[in-house]
């Protein structure tokens, strides 16, 4: 395909000079306006799946081609590593932005452990036994969410109007909430863990019922083709209405195409994870089906929560991206100073920044209380250090005023499946934190000698 915008207004003989100076990589990247440090995030991961699968393989004796089933990259592997990292990517979400604004947030998960205790204790005991709602009332678990929102809200309130209007430092506020909270949902219940949970609120927490099925699970990603498709159309639209520089067709048709692959080889993948054989007999037995000599066929389809995570990320990245309130997080947290002096509330923006927290964290603690249907006061446990690992390994910066939403869920995936292949691997628990350290640590000095070379 030819390139269109050679002869646009936009692209000055200036522009087309240095291009041609570039590398072909460089005019690759600059065509495409790929950011090469997602690229580089995105190689990562797929060094550490390819490298996790060969060991896994290597270690049980087996081809790395077989695809066996106790191997590293497998559907059924994959899709529960993609459950396992759907509460911690909602909560680096929410992170970006209190890095951003140079603030943290130690309590993420002692927050998430408390409210998913609250939580808990309103389906088995508040609701029942004292509001009297009968087991398996639809409104059980929509009362449950819903007080465990206003709580994340108030949590969220309650730390933001300190930091803010108090002037207490962040990393203050949030340690003693890190103590407070956790204490906290251990008087909830006496230290007593709290199940079974609401059968409508376990979906929320993936397995055979918490999960869309093949069919609906095509349609999903057929219809995130569309979109796909439509948001590289109107952004192209845009940019010749307002005169901004175009990307060549090619450019835009190998974007879309390459995002449309990826998303039907998710689902794809997710198709291929079949149910336990134990359920799909119980589920043939309810059913009436028969079942066949070589089985029944049910694939798992896209879990709940990952739809959820993924529901969460478009949100957050619209408000980052596409809202006034986002553009202000960034400015403050480039320059606080004149910030104020533009007139921008910076208090009341830092106390929304952490209210927004609060409820995305009460998000990842149904998320997390429903897979394992019950509240325990271990839940979220360390998950703070997890968050703000997978905000940092996604190229927020520290210092503030930068960070994506997109690379915190990457970088949330990331950590995941380095715990997720030690643990197959058969790792000892203090090697994982040994190894989860030094990767923190390397990221944060590889993003430093990135920022120093832009």
């Amino acid at each position: 395909m030819t390139d269109t915008t050679s002869d646009t207004p936009a692209n000055p003989p200036a522009d087309r000079a240095r291009a041609s100076e570039l590398s072909t990589v460089g005019r690759f990247l600059k065509a495409t306006e790929l950011d090469t440090r997602m690229l580089g995030m995105v190689g990562a991961l797929l060094i550490i799946w390819i490298g996790l699968h060969v060991i896994s393989s290597l270690r049980l004796g087996v081809n790395p081609l077989d695809f066996d089933s106790r191997t590293f990259l497998t559907p059924r592997n994959l899709w529960n590593l993609s459950v396992q990292t759907s509460a911690v990517a909602i909560m680096a979400s929410g992170m970006v932005l209190v890095i951003v604004m140079r603030n943290i947030d130690l309590s993420v998960g002692s927050a998430e452990g408390l409210i998913g205790m609250v939580m808990g204790f309103a389906q088995v005991h508040f609701l029942v036994r004292m509001v009297g709602l009968e087991l398996g009332n639809p409104w059980i678990w929509v009362l449950a969410l819903l007080i465990g929102l206003a709580l994340g809200l108030l949590i969220g309130a309650f730390q933001g109007f300190v930091i803010a209007y108090l002037e207490v430092p962040a990393f203050i506020v949030t340690l003693g909430g890190l103590l407070v909270w956790r204490g906290a949902a251990w008087w909830v219940t006496s230290g007593q863990t709290v199940a079974p949970l609401d059968a409508t609120f376990q979906l929320m927490g993936g397995g055979p019922a918490g999960s869309i099925g093949a069919k609906w699970s095509w349609i999903v990603g057929a219809v995130a083709c569309v979109a796909v498709v439509f948001a590289l159309f109107n952004g192209r639209v845009q940019r010749k209405r307002f005169r901004f520089p175009l990307r060549p067709i090619w450019a835009e048709t190998l974007l879309g195409a390459v995002t449309c692959a990826v998303i039907m080889g998710a689902v794809w993948l997710a198709n291929s994870y079949p149910w336990p054989v134990g359920i799909v007999n119980r589920y043939a037995a309810a059913n009436n089906l028969t079942v066949p000599e070589g089985g029944l066929f049910i694939a798992h389809g896209i879990a709940i929560p990952v739809l959820m995570a993924i529901a969460v990320g478009l949100v957050m990245t619209f408000i980052t991206k596409r809202t006034r309130f986002g553009r202000y997080v960034f400015a403050i947290g480039g320059n606080p100073e004149a910030a104020n002096l533009a007139g921008i509330n910076t208090r009341w923006i830092t106390m929304k920044v952490f209210m927004i927290m609060g409820v995305l964290a009460t998000i990842a603690a149904a998320i997390s209380s429903a897979r394992q249907n019950s509240s325990t006061n271990a839940l979220g446990t360390l998950d703070e250090l997890l968050v703000i690992a997978a905000a940092v390994i996604g190229g927020t910066s520290l210092a503030g005023g930068s960070g994506t939403v997109l690379g915190a869920m990457l970088g949330a995936l990331l950590m995941q499946s380095l715990q997720s292949g030690m643990v197959l691997l058969g790792v000892d628990s203090p090697l994982q934190s040994i190894v989860v350290g030094a990767v923190l640590v390397i990221a944060v000095w590889l993003d430093t000698i990135y920022r120093k070379r832009v």
